[in-house]
């Protein structure tokens, strides 16, 4: 039994950790005012019928500290990529020479940073939620373990245990969201 409460524990904590991951990706899409290739992950581009995300199809690269720079591999391709960053409303106008797409990343304004600070939280709670969630299957399954027979003192190391990784896990989403909320409120 204690065996199964170890691999229920550690499905917990592979839980916490996928919540941490997804939070990571989630914040390089919040734009800080700096080009970032970061903005550009989930974008896809109709590739012949099939949609297909836009480093497959192009090389993505940052020019200076305001500009990214997309140079699609077929020149056919130029405008499928425009298209696809105006359907995914992000903000920015592309400039589309006939060789390379620019974006040019625009300051934000004070109003926007605070905008982008408060949305950066949200998503920080929105981890901490799935961390709770991870915890409470784990924390119910070792109850009912005690219930079925496990000894009770070891049930309560576990739950102290699975505690000790929850608050480790907040801790890491709290300096990620403080993280980037400098990086949007630094100027």
């Amino acid at each position: 039994m204690s065996d199964t409460i170890d691999s229920i524990q550690a499905q917990g904590a592979a839980q916490m950790e996928l919540a941490i991951d997804h939070l990571k990706k989630e914040l390089t899409k919040i734009r800080t005012g700096k080009a970032s290739t970061g903005l550009l992950d989930g974008l896809l581009v109709d590739y012949y019928g099939s949609n297909t995300p836009l480093s497959q199809v192009a090389n993505v690269g940052i020019a200076d500290a305001r500009t990214i720079t997309i140079q699609p591999w077929e020149k056919s391709m130029l405008s499928k990529i425009e298209q696809s960053i105006f359907a995914a409303n992000m903000g920015i106008t592309p400039m589309n020479d006939g060789e390379i797409i620019r974006l040019s990343i625009p300051p934000l304004t004070e109003e926007r940073r605070r905008d982008l600070a408060k949305q950066a939280k949200n998503m920080g709670e929105e981890a901490k939620v799935a961390l709770r969630h991870a915890r409470h299957k784990v924390i119910d399954f070792i109850k009912k373990s005690i219930k079925d027979g496990f000894p009770e003192d070891m049930g309560k190391r576990k739950e102290a245990e699975v505690d000790k990784l929850l608050h480790h896990h907040s801790e890491a989403v709290d300096h990620l969201i403080a993280s980037k909320e400098k990086d949007i409120m630094t100027v």
